[in-house]
């Protein structure tokens, strides 16, 4: 397995708070990995860690294989808090600072990227005078510049209007799916980042509490009759015997039913009829807000 980003045990603590604890994640290369948590559970000073920002207290990081870690920094692009850009200048003034700041000689690299990321005819307009969804599309070209493997992005679609959403969340499918670069993103915005993450890491109180795939979220949240039992081998016969097949078990002792949903009761007379005690029985799913939302304990979220 190729990975980005492989940390082990990395803490950080500001006096006698811990605000990261103990936490291992694994980035894999072409990974949109989404990173949840509420306001205050560590995601940004994580991700201050991992772009060289912070120094983790414990722990391990190692950047695409290797723990020379300045090295392979040069690798990374990121947008972390606030785009680092200049009010008072254009779009095209600020990446003439990034430039020069990089010893870049290729002045035509900043056309490339305006125009990648829909800002070239900005012309003469100040910053100060963008749209937040324009700030945001203007920090991501910054961090573009170095022409990195790995994006990391905190909070990158926080404040926008459902039109510099979508703008932020089609610009990073195409860096992903035609540049190939691997992206960290934390978002508050659960629905959004549903719709292009491959990858989840849940994080509470600073400690990673799971990491999944797209394709494990959306099984967890699929709408099922949950069903306690006795003997799942048995249950598990006498859902064949009535052609029901779309079923798993996800623990000992119990059976998830993804079929014949409108009548319950029938597969709970079923189940006993054919010997099976039957201790629990209910329909189980919710959205992924909800999901999530359960897995964070409730309250704000961010």
């Amino acid at each position: 397995m190729d990975y980005v980003l492989r940390t082990e045990g990395v803490s950080k603590q500001y006096g006698k708070h811990k605000v990261v604890d103990n936490v291992s994640m694994h980035v894999r290369k072409g990974d949109i990995y989404g990173f949840i948590g509420k306001n205050g559970a560590g995601k940004t000073t994580f991700m201050r860690m991992v772009s060289g920002l912070a120094a983790p207290a414990e722990g391990t990081i190692e950047l695409f294989g290797s723990q020379e870690l300045e090295q392979q920094r040069v690798r990374i692009g990121s947008l972390i808090e606030k785009p680092g850009a200049f009010g008072n200048m254009t779009a095209r003034e600020n990446m003439e600072v990034v430039r020069r700041k990089l010893g870049i000689t290729e002045k035509t690299a900043i056309d490339g990227i305006l125009e990648f990321v829909h800002l070239s005819q900005t012309g003469k307009k100040k910053v100060k005078h963008f749209s937040m969804g324009m700030k945001q599309r203007l920090g991501i070209a910054i961090a573009l510049f170095s022409n990195p493997d790995f994006l990391i992005l905190d909070e990158p679609i926080n404040g926008l209007d459902p039109a510099g959403i979508k703008e932020v969340r089609d610009l990073l499918l195409k860096l992903n799916q035609e540049r190939q670069i691997t992206i960290l993103i934390s978002s508050h915005i659960l629905g959004e980042l549903s719709k292009i993450a491959t990858r989840y890491g849940i994080i509470k109180d600073g400690a990673l509490v799971e990491e999944f795939d797209a394709q494990e979220l959306e099984v967890r949240c699929k709408r099922c009759q949950k069903v306690v039992v006795d003997d799942t081998g048995r249950a598990a016969a006498i859902l064949e015997g009535c052609n029901i097949t779309s079923y798993d078990v996800p623990e000992p002792g119990v059976l998830r039913i993804f079929e014949n949903l409108e009548e319950p009761w029938k597969i709970n007379q079923e189940l006993i009829s054919g010997g099976v005690k039957v201790s629990e029985s209910y329909l189980s799913g919710q959205d992924l807000e909800g999901y999530f939302m359960e897995l964070l304990g409730g309250g704000e979220h961010a």
